[in-house]
């Protein structure tokens, strides 16, 4: 089951993004001294300011994806995918594909028209499961993340979602 978090979800929603940030360190631009000592005041504004999906196995959290929808008026039919982890055990079963196509459908139901993103260059299987879903390269940032002193390019995709 996926299901777009609401504001009473803090608890899962803090479960699930701690677990990815510990499980991926290098996967992500945050680092969890970054969350994990967020206040329950601030995961809700976080909640409140982008869409939060969540896939679950039973009532536990496995998997998440975001959405960031820019709000300068002249790009908000743009949003940015964010926060996406999937437990390992679920990698390849097609779980990443429907977390994904529900944020596709919410957010063509709030009028994006693109959605965009930044992967790790080291993270080749993300890359071809983004490119298998109808995403295209469209730029690198050379050393995008400092992780352990090591810089790292973000790749980024863009993908048109207008019918």
């Amino acid at each position: 089951m996926i299901r777009l978090l609401s504001i009473d979800d803090v608890g899962i929603f803090r479960r699930i993004r701690l677990e990815a940030l510990r499980t991926e360190p290098a996967s992500f631009a945050s680092s969890i001294e970054d969350w994990e000592n967020l206040a329950d005041d601030e995961w809700r504004r976080r909640m409140i300011d982008n869409a939060v999906f969540v896939a679950f196995r039973g009532d536990e959290p496995v998997g998440i994806m975001g959405l960031m929808r820019q709000r300068a008026s002249k790009m908000a039919h743009r949003a940015t995918v964010v926060m996406v982890y999937l437990q390992a055990s679920l990698r390849g079963t097609g779980v990443a594909r429907m977390l994904l196509q529900t944020l596709v459908d919410h957010a063509r139901h709030e009028g994006i028209r693109q959605l965009e993103l930044a992967v790790s260059a080291e993270n080749a299987v993300a890359i071809r499961f983004y490119l298998r879903e109808g995403f295209a390269q469209v730029g690198r940032i050379p050393g995008g993340i400092l992780h352990n002193g090591q810089e790292i390019d973000d790749i980024v995709m863009a993908r048109r979602i207008v019918d």
